[in-house]
């Protein structure tokens, strides 16, 4: 596609930043972006606490591949692509469970959890040459995981796995440290549908901007509370470009976390045992580090369709899209493996209350970019503005995370590589 890079205006000198609508409408751009940036940039799949057991397995659908993630006999973590060598059809039909093998339900080919056909009916119909071992399930060109997180590469000339990360993982070992063993996806998924492009909920998930307006409802709900004393200080933030198209937000708490910060909606029963979570933080991390786990909220991009909301409660959200105008998205309750009963229950509460599919905030955004999906087809109108914080040193109700990401993804849709980390007059600042 020609031209390409005239979708994104981005004028520093002038600070203006503007998207063409066209990269949220046409089917044409849908199919580039899958070959240019989901076939060659890091994808998560899963989380290592998701497989506690030899045998066990995940479904999922990444960057539009049918995956199976599987814990071997070995207990080494494999992926493979969810399609039969035989004839194609898709081998397991379970979105996770345990098995010795996996049998295709047409012809009853069987493999084993390292992928190994390991039983052909009437084999010997295929003749003496037929090889097993050529007939194997297949896998991704690259697989690797950071601290028990796995991504699949579907090119095996991008960068390792650590690489592409980058600056990145600060921000993810401030999440994974939290717990004094290991962190753990809590088990239940939250899947639904959005009549949107993708990218406006990589933009809602960083943007700070709309929480005031937006979810107005929640913000009176906490203050009802007693909570919400820090509600002011969310946008006093920084923004950071990390690198790879990676970006991060991070302000102070403005409400209650189950890790480590409590407010009268836990009831005071609960101060005690958030204050001596605290305490652990602190004998583990220092007084500095513990307080950035505890007190502040931050909003991860993992490029190009993972957010982790670590706000109220702590949430991963894989982004996948299905068309132009429709994406789905996963959600998955992270928290440290070993926290008490009443701490996972507060947990999940504070998940459910307000990123939970019927919670405050996950039915207001997916009805306002639904409704910016339907405000696009006047296609007179043909630009998005995303130029806040370009002129002054951005907080975290500015939108360059959104530019960070925007500046990847246009460049990898033109076939370019991804820009250096840009630092228009952006610092980190002090919280």
């Amino acid at each position: 596609m020609k031209n390409v890079l005239s979708l994104i205006d981005d004028d520093r000198e002038a600070g203006v930043f503007r998207v063409n609508r066209r990269l949220m409408t046409s089917e044409a751009i849908f199919d580039l972006e899958t070959e240019r940036v989901f076939s060659t940039c890091w994808l998560y799949v899963g989380h290592d606490s998701e497989l506690p057991r030899p045998g066990s397995f995940l479904r999922r659908t990444v960057g539009g591949r049918p995956l199976l993630l599987v814990r071997g006999t070995d207990n080494a973590v494999r992926a493979f692509f969810n399609t039969c060598p035989h004839r194609g059809a898709t081998i397991c039909r379970e979105d996770a469970g345990t098995s010795r093998a996996f049998r295709c339900f047409y012809h009853a080919w069987t493999f084993d959890t390292s992928g190994r056909l390991v039983a052909v009916p009437d084999e010997v119909g295929y003749g003496p040459n037929f090889d097993r071992g050529t007939h194997g399930l297949t896998t991704p060109a690259q697989v690797d995981d950071y601290r028990g997180l796995y991504f699949v590469c579907y090119d095996s000339r991008t960068q390792p796995l650590a690489d592409y990360l980058g600056a990145a993982t600060e921000y993810l070992d401030l999440i994974l440290d939290q717990a004094p063993t290991s962190m753990q996806v809590i088990r239940g998924t939250h899947k639904y549908g959005t009549k949107a492009n993708w990218k406006l909920l990589v933009e809602n998930s960083l943007d700070g901007y709309h929480g005031s307006s937006l979810h107005e409802t929640y913000f009176d709900f906490v203050r009802g509370t007693g909570g919400g004393r820090n509600t002011a200080a969310l946008g006093r933030g920084f923004v950071l470009d990390l690198g790879n198209g990676h970006t991060v937000k991070e302000a102070p708490a403005g409400w209650a976390r189950p890790i480590a910060y409590w407010e009268p909606v836990y009831g005071v029963d609960a101060k005690s045992e958030i204050e001596q979570v605290r305490a652990d933080l602190v004998a583990r991390h220092g007084e500095e580090r513990a307080a950035r786990m505890a007190d502040h909220f931050r909003n991860l991009l993992i490029f190009p369709n993972l957010v982790i909301n670590d706000v109220g409660s702590l949430t991963f959200r894989q982004i996948e899209p299905k068309a132009a105008d429709y994406f789905e998205t996963v959600a998955f309750a992270v928290g440290p493996q070993d926290e008490s009963p009443a701490q996972r229950g507060r947990r999940l509460d504070s998940f459910l209350t307000f990123l939970g599919p019927a919670g405050f905030a996950s039915p207001d955004d997916v009805e306002a970019l639904e409704s910016c999906q339907r405000g696009f087809a006047a296609r007179e109108v043909e630009w998005s503005d995303v130029s806040r914080g370009m002129s002054r040193t951005p907080g975290s109700h500015d939108e360059l995370q959104m530019r960070t990401f925007w500046r990847a993804y246009i460049a990898l849709l033109a076939g370019e590589p991804i820009p250096e980390p840009v630092h228009e007059i952006e610092s980190r600042g002090t919280l």
